[in-house]
């Protein structure tokens, strides 16, 4: 009965502390300063979202999510563009330097945003974690070919010694013969090995690239 008693007493006195605080609480929501009211932040007209996981307007979010998907695409071909035309990589060799950290970063960026690239853009709209990470990755992929490009661009090819220039462009003349359609298997083939032997110990041409210009040379022999 005692230890009843004292139960009581402690209810007692903590239902008025627990009323205050209640009542404290809810005055500061409803009835605190007005003057610096949290705002949610607005998107201007032509600006993308850098996220979709927020409470704004589905049509932003969507809008946000096909933008991104496109960029992708469109970055997706930029590279390609090296990748077809060796005579172009060759124009700006660092691209094909993976020692660059520059380069590295973006063949990164670009496995990241390939494997996080969604099936269908709607698949996105209902997952808001998947979907942020997807924007993310997208943007560092663009920012990171930006930055691969622009200084190969810059570079050309001034960072070899003048001999190197003059086998690269040597390498990049062959290279051309080898892409040419109307010239005989033969010579197409003939051109690429002596370009290899142009390039050998300057760069190494992606798989891609090669594969590219072989199957090109063995469809000519095939046909």
């Amino acid at each position: 009965m005692v230890l009843l008693i004292r139960l009581i007493e402690v209810l007692l006195l903590l239902v008025p502390v627990g009323l205050a605080v209640f009542y404290a609480v809810r005055s500061l929501r409803l009835g605190g300063p007005r003057d610096e009211p949290e705002l949610e932040p607005v998107a201007e007209p032509d600006a993308e979202p850098r996220s979709v996981g927020t409470r704004g307007d589905p049509a932003l979010q969507w809008r946000a999510i096909t933008r991104t998907v496109e960029e992708h695409a469109r970055t997706d071909a930029r590279w390609l563009e090296y990748e077809l035309d060796a005579a172009k990589l060759l124009d700006f060799p660092l691209m094909t330097d993976v020692g660059d950290e520059r380069v590295m970063r973006f063949h990164r960026a670009k496995l990241r945003a390939d494997v996080l690239r969604p099936d269908r853009a709607e698949d996105l709209l209902d997952d808001r974690a998947s979907a942020d990470a997807y924007l993310s990755a997208v943007e560092d992929y663009v920012t990171s070919f930006n930055a691969a490009e622009s200084e190969a661009i810059r570079l050309r090819r001034s960072d070899f010694s003048r001999e190197a220039q003059q086998r690269l462009a040597r390498a990049q003349s062959l290279i051309r013969v080898a892409q040419d359609e109307s010239a005989t298997a033969q010579e197409r083939a003939q051109s690429l090995e002596l370009a290899d032997r142009e390039l050998d110990g300057l760069l190494v041409l992606p798989t891609s690239t090669r594969s590219g210009l072989e199957r090109g040379i063995a469809g000519e022999i095939g046909g």
